[in-house]
């Protein structure tokens, strides 16, 4: 057996996201543990910059995606909900840009469109697992919370520890899943089990995200048995695994384009709304929200 090479990846920013490769598995691990990998614009770019360059890899058999630390992803950085509540309106960026030469932080920001993709920035960092012609494999423990559960579900397989955290958690920030959770979610389970993750935003378990389906097995030693799986996945013809890949995520992802694209609109419509503002500052204040009557969606 080859010995594991860390490897330099061009985009990443702070040593965000590592990979190390050997013997054609890739072990990417997201590097923010003081912060439970919650996602910042550096790891935004930096996952962004991991999948992209895992792509180029001829001899890629599988990558197996794990969190450093006490969790896999913890959602979106904090920061982010304080800044929405102080800012207000800052609608779906990347949509409303006519002119990048303006504004050089728009390639940074987690909105950014690129030409060519069906996603933003944000979107992208869950989608890129799929665009990566070998299986991914999530390794999930402690939490996977909003952006954490859609980075999970955006890869093939996901194993998961029976405790971990998870929790589609947007609404309760007056926001919706919109890093492709809509499509991911409802590929994966009924609509009203669906319904009740995203309506509610609460936690649950790896155990019950196994009972819906969410979860593709459970296992109290995550990070080793996704490797020992991506030993075995590793040992198929190369040619057969990426071609089955490319073939299911050909009927499963029908529709995709026009799903993230109504996910952009309808977080644009939301965010900086006087009950998306409310619902960030009732929970920093620990009070009981006072939300006005809605009409953005009739």
């Amino acid at each position: 057996m080859s010995a594991a090479q860390r490897v330099d990846v061009p985009g990443v920013v702070d040593d965000r996201v590592t990979i190390s490769v050997v013997d054609g598995i890739a072990d990417v691990k997201m590097n923010r543990a003081d912060k439970r990998n919650a996602l910042d614009n550096a790891m935004f770019t930096s996952l962004n910059a991991a999948g992209e360059y895992l792509k180029t890899l001829d001899d890629l058999r599988v990558v197996v995606l794990s969190g450093d630390g006490a969790s896999f992803c913890a959602g979106l950085d904090f920061s982010s909900f304080a800044q929405m509540a102080e800012a207000g309106a800052q609608a779906n960026a990347a949509d409303k840009k006519t002119d990048k030469k303006t504004d050089k932080k728009s390639d940074m920001n987690a909105g950014a469109m690129v030409n060519g993709r069906i996603t933003h920035m944000a979107q992208q960092v869950c989608w890129v697992w799929q665009e990566v012609p070998v299986p991914v494999i999530a390794a999930v423990h402690g939490h996977a919370l909003g952006g954490g559960i859609q980075i999970a579900l955006g890869c093939d397989i996901r194993i998961v520890h029976p405790d971990t955290q998870l929790s589609v958690r947007e609404v309760h920030w007056g926001l919706i899943p919109d890093m492709t959770g809509t499509l991911m979610l409802s590929r994966l389970a009924r609509p009203d089990i669906v319904k009740d993750l995203v309506f509610t935003a609460r936690v649950f378990s790896g155990r019950e995200g196994y009972e819906m389906g969410l979860v593709t097995r459970l296992s109290e030693s995550v990070h080793a048995d996704a490797m020992t799986l991506a030993k075995e996945i590793a040992g198929r013809s190369p040619e057969a695994v990426r071609g089955a890949k490319k073939l299911i995520n050909l009927l499963a992802n029908t529709g995709a384009a026009e799903q993230f694209a109504a996910e952009r609109t309808t977080i644009g419509q939301l965010i900086g709304t006087a009950n998306q503002a409310e619902a960030v500052m009732s929970h920093f204040e620990k009070r009981p929200p006072n939300f006005a009557s809605g009409s953005l969606f009739r």
